[in-house]
């Protein structure tokens, strides 16, 4: 009879011996192990993929971060840090040997300087919280994810959120000037500088966007812009979804860089308008939400710009918003569009691919053969300005096999944003939802090369192991065949 193998601790044993390392690290309340107490930390917003920690440490002070990671360092123990867990792609799913670091007490304000248009923020600190903090200053934080008022600014580094407004004002990394925190180790680290500009290797843009996995964040500076003294918008609608997509191109072609530049399909449309009563256009195919702002006198004029090149394009309808109120109101169903999803189906899975913006038309026309293909429904709302895709697929995770056709339904998306010239992921990240997609976009050279980066900071490779970057065995396994074969790449992911 084979012998059971011994060599390595259960994972009771495991919880028991990480419980007994860190407890002297932290106050009492702060390390949770309970079954009851770690479910909320079983995944983020994406749903569909779930794992329970060893156990969660909440940290209170930089010094305690620091300790809980040599601590895991010594174990060989991965650390996923977590933030608000407003996520779409894993990049915060536990490990199940793992601790999860929740960095969610790390929500102070430490300065605003209006001289020099920072803000010095602790990394729990609300995308929302730090405009509110800076307008007393007649200033404001310029990167807007839809989930501002609840994400936070350490995972917004983590994934380099962008918004709506990234078009003009850049995504996080054009507006972070300094990341401090932890290497792996526990070894304080600051990456950046308050200066325009830091000696060195451009460090700031690689830990921008890292997904957890080269150092933990515990403090960010930011830059502040002046408010514009007006904003404006407009609502165009067309009857084409191929008019407004070349309409798209073509307000860039002319020169304009709108403050916001969106695109909604019908079925969002009509979900979104139900939800908060924007005053959508139900009968357009899709409509364009195209922003102004700055003084009065350069938004009146870029506004008749943009009329121009619309109407030339084939807008049916379009709508300029007379006040501050109304231009909100336009914005609040783009904002929604994600609670107004989730309140027409059980569950959806957002896909973040990027492609050509003049591509947009073609593949909100291929989702469309996706949806019949795969017999699932899809709402689609862009970033239309920068090319960034936000299909909701439409599925019922209790029901197997609509998660099956769900997963490959998004596999089908990405792969086909890459054969497009585009990319798997705009700002939501790689986590573990496109892990197979990175095989697609990626040879395993290239996979090679984002490992050894990764192996620079984390050489033990514990910081939020198994996400990102896929291994070139499982690029082998599953890869740029499995839409055709209809096989999930990696089908031992912890599903719903």
């Amino acid at each position: 009879m084979m012998q059971a193998d011994t060599s390595q601790p259960s994972r009771v044993q495991r919880q028991a011996q990480v419980i007994e390392a860190l407890a002297p690290l932290l106050p009492k309340h702060a390390l949770l192990w309970r079954g009851e107490d770690t479910v909320p930390y079983e995944c983020d917003g994406l749903t569909a993929y779930r794992e329970q920690p060893l156990l969660v440490a909440l940290p209170e002070t930089e010094a305690q971060v620091s300790a809980v990671l040599k601590a895991c360092h010594a174990l060989g123990v991965p650390v996923v840090a977590r933030g608000a867990g407003t996520g779409l792609s894993g990049g915060a799913m536990p490990h199940k040997l793992g601790v999860t670091l929740s960095l969610a007490k790390f929500n102070k304000i430490v300065k605003v300087d209006a001289y020099a248009r920072t803000a010095v923020v602790q990394c729990g600190v609300r995308n929302a919280a730090i405009s509110e903090a800076a307008a007393p200053y007649g200033l404001y934080y310029a990167p807007d994810p839809s989930s501002q008022i609840a994400c936070t600014i350490g995972g917004n580094v983590a994934e380099n959120s962008g918004g709506v407004h990234c078009l003009k004002y850049g995504l996080t990394v054009h507006n972070v000037l300094r990341v401090r925190g932890f290497t792996v180790e526990g070894e304080a680290v600051e990456f950046g500088s308050e200066a325009l500009d830091a000696a060195g290797l451009d460090l700031l843009a690689v830990v921008v966007g890292s997904e957890g996995m080269l150092a933990v964040t515990t403090e960010v500076t930011v830059k502040l812009v002046p408010k514009p003294q007006l904003a404006r918008c407009i609502m165009a609608s067309f009857d084409d979804v191929r008019k407004a997509g070349d309409a798209v191109a073509a307000i860039i072609a002319a020169g304009i860089i709108p403050a916001g530049l969106e695109m909604m399909d019908k079925p969002m449309t009509a979900a979104v308008e139900d939800f908060v009563r924007a005053g959508y256009d139900l009968d357009a195919a899709a409509i364009l939400l195209c922003e102004s702002d700055g003084t009065p006198e350069e938004v009146a004029e870029e506004i008749e710009h943009m009329q121009a090149v619309l109407g030339g394009c084939g807008a049916t309808r379009m709508e300029v918003s007379e006040n501050e109120a109304q231009r909100l109101r336009f914005w609040s169903g783009r904002k929604n569009a994600f609670p107004a999803s989730g309140r027409i189906s059980p569950d959806y899975m957002c896909m973040d691919s990027t492609i050509p913006r003049k591509r947009l038309a073609d593949i909100l026309l291929a989702i469309a053969e996706m949806e019949k293909k795969y017999g699932l429904r899809c709402c689609n709302v862009f970033h239309a300005g920068d090319g960034n895709l936000h299909p909701l697929i439409l599925f019922d995770a209790n029901d197997p096999d609509e998660m099956h056709r769900c997963e490959l339904f998004g596999a089908d998306i990405l792969e086909t944003s890459v054969r497009m010239g585009g990319t798997v992921s705009g700002e939501h990240g790689v986590g573990v939802e496109k892990l197979g997609s990175m095989c697609v976009q990626f040879s395993p050279a290239e996979n090679a090369q984002m490992l050894a980066l990764k192996a620079a900071f984390d050489p033990a490779g514990v910081l939020n192991p198994g996400k990102v970057i896929p291994t070139l065995s499982r690029c082998a396994e599953g890869g740029k065949m499995h839409v055709k074969k209809g096989l999930l790449p990696f089908p031992d992911l912890p599903r719903f």
